[in-house]
């Protein structure tokens, strides 16, 4: 078990029909087991059934899916990749307290599980800011349109200059 696992790439397989079958089978009542060759049945965890049907969702739907396993501990490097920043710019999160993280040595080392829920608040907060903009604009009257006025979307019709 000590060996590193690669990352892997899996395409949809076609038809997708067998996919969508295996997805109504996973959400279907009960617990999720596996089945052995010798028949011995193997209830499946939690972790690992959530991962089978986000999987299993993904190809359905003709999308490809990529297995990268992950260290529980990560580097700052491996961390921003992961939520698609600059090292400098997670260091800067890291020192403002806004993801926990331990320096045993000369590194600061960040838990998977706490950069993934920085990820997801960082996530609310922007859908709860773009709701808010919304919101506003419209108790301002911005998309208020004068009785006279019909809104046409440039591109629209056949040929149309979608600019």
């Amino acid at each position: 078990m000590g060996a590193t696992l690669p990352e892997r790439t899996v395409l949809p397989a076609e038809p997708l029909q067998r996919m969508v079958e295996l997805l109504v089978a996973l959400q279907a009542p009960g617990r999720p087991a596996l089945v052995a060759a010798d028949g011995t049945r193997i209830e499946l965890p939690e972790e690992l059934y959530e991962v089978l049907e986000d999987v299993a969702s993904a190809l359905s739907q003709g999308l490809a899916i990529t297995v990268a396993p992950q260290h529980t501990v990560l580097t700052t490097s491996q961390a921003a990749d992961i939520l698609g920043i600059s090292r400098p710019t997670l260091v800067r999160l890291l020192e403002a307290g806004d993801i926990p993280f331990d320096k045993p040595g000369r590194h600061r080392r960040i838990r998977l599980r706490d950069v993934l829920a920085y990820q997801e608040r960082a996530r609310r907060g922007r859908a709860a800011g773009l709701d808010e903009m919304v919101r506003v604009s419209g108790d301002a009257g911005i998309y208020d349109l004068p009785d006279d006025v019909t809104a046409e979307r440039l591109g629209d019709e056949p040929g149309g200059d979608a600019r």
